[in-house]
């Protein structure tokens, strides 16, 4: 069946604390790629996510530190401890594919067990050459060559039909694939089609898949479902893109722009939801 009904935003009660809109351990960033890490952590708070625990190298902690005092850092060697009380994992945002990254991706898979997963950029890469199990509530975030790598098919093949695509990584992997092109598509376990039109060649910048990726887990951090956390995500990181494109152009926007009309992309989902 088409998903065409957008979800609605996750509730916001006056008489509530940071606990109360999610805890997202997220593991990401690299000793070489750092800013993936503040751009998945950042957005996730954005969009409304409670708190968000960074474990990750510390070149990418320290940059992370001097951007955004509101996120919680840690050292990889902390994940067992703070998995224990997340209740989101975001992982692979500029994680690398080095032996140690390998290593530290399926340790951190194996912990999450049911917490609802994003698993983004390099974590898609890992996992397309390993067998590895995966929690039952996971979303992958490939673009297209990272889905002919989780497929073992040519890009040609991924290209002439996204569509069909998008379902074989549903199916192999039992999970939401959200497939990213100009015109995204979000497949769910159970068959279920979305398709995003929100959007525009503003985000074709490098860093624009961390900030999708941050912005699914905060919907997931405010106990949205997985599959209408990746249609909502979606939407209004399409939306976030436009508003910046009217106002920056589509060549000047950067990803950290995106980042700053979450806001509004929000306020304009509420007014015509309304």
């Amino acid at each position: 069946m088409d998903y065409n009904k957008l979800p609605k935003l996750p509730e916001r009660l006056e008489n509530s604390n940071k606990g109360s809109f999610g805890k997202i351990l997220n593991v990401s960033g690299s000793e070489y790629m750092t800013g993936a890490a503040y751009l998945s952590s950042v957005s996730a708070l954005k969009i409304g996510a409670g708190y968000v625990e960074l474990a990750s190298h510390d070149n990418a902690l320290k940059v992370t530190a001097s951007l955004a005092p509101e996120i919680v850092l840690a050292p990889t060697d902390k994940i067992p401890e703070i998995i224990k009380n997340s209740t989101v994992v975001l992982i692979g945002c500029g994680l690398s594919t080095t032996n140690e990254a390998v290593n530290l991706f399926k340790n951190t898979i194996s912990l999450a067990k049911n917490l609802p997963t994003v698993i983004d950029a390099d974590g898609l890469n890992i996992l397309s050459k390993n067998d590895i199990e995966l929690p039952t509530n996971t979303i992958l975030t490939p673009h297209p060559k990272e889905a002919s790598r989780l497929l073992h098919c040519s890009l040609d093949e991924i290209l002439s039909d996204m569509e069909k695509s998008a379902k074989k990584i549903s199916e192999k992997y039992n999970c939401v694939t959200v497939l990213k092109s100009h015109k995204t598509i979000v497949t769910s376990k159970e068959g279920e089609i979305y398709y995003n039109h929100t959007g525009n060649s503003a985000l074709a910048k490098a860093g624009s898949g961390d900030v999708l990726a941050g912005m699914i887990a905060g919907l997931l951090a405010q106990n949205m479902q997985i599959f209408e956390a990746s249609v909502l995500g979606v939407y209004l990181h399409g939306l976030s893109g436009d508003l910046a494109k009217n106002d920056l152009t589509a060549y000047g926007v950067l990803a950290t722009d995106t980042i700053r009309y979450i806001p509004y992309a929000i306020k304009n989902y509420l007014k015509l939801s309304n």
